[in-house]
């Protein structure tokens, strides 16, 4: 897939420590055939100076997923949590009250409490690029055979 000046997209980083986690960036352009230079939204500078713009190459990143509005999330969903500047992968092992889920990371082994608010429906991105995302699923069983 090709990106433009101005797309949004998150990066992976599959480094230790990092395995599986997402940041949020906007291309500023492209370098060559594979690379593309990101600017980050939450990542700053090492000497703090300002965001952090890295060259990317192509196969780290995906275009930002859509946003799924959702009221609840089942027992052992996959999911994604916005925690320390990006987002991780984890699954939901249980609600406490209306408003957190306990939800465990496969990756450090660690179940940790959070709100509703930093929780988001895991999207996958395919070898094919394209973007599997969870909302044909709950849709079509709130709409029924209609959809």
């Amino acid at each position: 897939m090709k990106f433009k000046r101005g797309d949004p997209i998150e990066v992976v980083d599959m480094g230790p420590g990092f395995l599986g986690s997402f940041y949020d960036g906007t291309i500023i352009s492209r370098v060559g055939k594979e690379t593309y230079i990101v600017i980050f939204r939450t990542l700053l500078e090492a000497d703090q100076s300002g965001l952090l713009r890295e060259f990317v190459k192509a196969n780290k990143i995906r275009p930002k997923p859509f946003d799924v509005l959702v009221s609840a999330f089942d027992l052992g969903e996959k999911v994604d949590v916005f925690a320390n500047d990006g987002w991780w992968v984890g699954r939901i092992i249980s609600k406490v009250g209306e408003s957190e889920c306990l939800v465990h990371f496969d990756s450090t082994n660690q179940d940790i409490l959070y709100p509703f608010s930093d929780i988001r429906v895991h999207q996958d991105w395919d070898a094919a690029n394209k973007l599997k995302h969870l909302l044909f699923c709950w849709c079509g069983s709130m709409l029924g055979d209609n959809w």
